[in-house]
């Protein structure tokens, strides 16, 4: 892990990618994002079992999404400035406190504060996190990036599996069984805290350069060019919020598939969010971000237009290959904001996981209550459109990385 390589990026001494902490750091945000992914699984127990309308369930979502996304930037702009490694594991902690209070939650309100003490977590864990990612990069950010996305992905993929295979059928109480996945993150993360700890150490101890994009581009321009980055997660993010948070009660509804297969059939669309999340980091390394970031977003728009009006098979089919094309995107899109702003990736990560939660948060909250207007079926008719919006990556810089 000490072994310096000949490579350098903007002066600074690179290291040979670090495998071992990078696939442990892939592997909480995996327990993470299970822990995460176990809440929207649970909305058809709790509309059951409280009563609750579409639009609280969008409610239940904002706490958990605005919770995970407002403290980001702020995390992110404070490590920046000063090294915490331990925050990673208290994040996690904050996390399954928040698992057991959701797990014996007899009040709505009570779900509320669960699901909002898991956002908590949540925001501490991923700036850090994607720091530790690129320490251990080696320079090959978007490869580095990927596979810290993709536990995440996996994790949210595996989430409502297991709360199909263990708390539908045993009820409530048994949100419990995932505290464990955060005992363990717990563990893992503060081993990883200490190789990051002493990792920052000899970042400190080594001479400062500024790292830079193969151009220098003007403050206004670069500023506008996040401004576009973030149009393109506000597009991604809440059509993913749409799938991920409603796609069972569409299926149900058009349907009339049970709640165990529309789990079944969710966990297929996030498994290929998965795949696509880990392709299109190496691929965005190789043909450069801003080719990805087109095909990713704008690219999804014929399957996601095509799949409201389509049979039951059809339907999964084109669900599956959407969440393929469409996770490409978030590992190119951080990346590139990153290299826009050299030294600042505690805050572009926070705001850009932050911004991507939130979204999620509000466009869940909004879908739900135009859901409880309409229906569901109308609900994903309109945000079928938003891939389209990836016509604006055009407005993108290139560059010799971002092509």
């Amino acid at each position: 892990m000490n072994n310096n390589t000949a490579g350098k990026t903007g002066g600074v001494p690179e290291k040979q990618i670090v495998y071992k902490v990078l696939f442990a750091i892939s592997f909480t945000h995996f327990l993470n994002d299970l822990i995460q992914s176990a809440i929207p699984s649970l909305y058809p127990v709790l509309k059951t079992e409280f009563n609750l309308s579409f639009a609280q369930i969008g409610v239940i979502t904002l706490a958990s999404q605005l919770t995970a996304s407002i403290l980001q930037p702020f995390v992110g702009i404070y490590t920046d400035k000063k090294t915490t490694p331990r925050s990673l594991a208290i994040g996690m902690t904050l996390s399954l406190t928040g698992l057991l209070l959701l797990a014996f939650a007899h009040y709505y309100s009570m779900i509320l504060v669960a699901v909002s003490l898991v956002g908590m977590g949540s925001s501490i864990f991923h700036p850090e996190a994607s720091r530790v990612a690129q320490l251990a990069s080696g320079g090959r950010k978007g490869l580095a990036q990927s596979i810290f996305q993709v536990g995440g992905n996996a994790g949210s993929a595996v989430g409502p599996l297991l709360v199909a295979l263990i708390v539908l059928p045993l009820g409530q109480q048994y949100v419990s069984v995932f505290a464990f996945a955060a005992f363990i993150g717990i563990i893992i993360l503060y081993r990883i805290g200490t190789w990051y700890g002493a990792r920052a150490l000899e970042r400190k101890a080594a001479p400062q350069t500024r790292e830079t994009v193969g151009i220098t581009l003007p403050r206004k321009k670069i500023i506008f060019s996040i401004v576009i980055l973030l149009v393109l997660v506000f597009s991604k993010y809440v059509y993913l919020a749409s799938m991920t948070n409603y796609f069972t009660f569409f299926l149900i509804d058009k349907f009339h598939v049970s709640v165990k297969d529309s789990q079944l059939y969710l966990f297929l669309f996030l498994a290929a969010v998965a795949v696509g999340t880990i392709l299109g980091g190496g691929l965005g390394d190789r043909y450069g971000r801003k080719k990805i970031i087109w095909i990713s977003i704008l690219g999804a728009s014929p399957f996601t237009i095509s799949l409201p009006y389509l049979p039951l098979g059809w339907t999964i089919v084109f669900a599956v290959i959407t969440g393929l094309i469409i996770a490409s995107a978030f590992s190119a899109i951080l990346v590139f904001a990153t290299d826009l702003m050299p030294g600042k990736l505690g805050l572009v990560a926070g705001l850009f996981f932050g911004f991507s939660f939130g979204m999620a948060g509000i466009g869940s909250a909004v879908l739900g209550a135009l859901a409880d207007h309409t229906s569901i079926e109308f609900v994903f008719r309109i945000c079928a459109y938003l891939p389209l919006i990836g016509i604006i990556t055009g407005f993108l810089p290139g560059n010799k990385l971002h092509k």
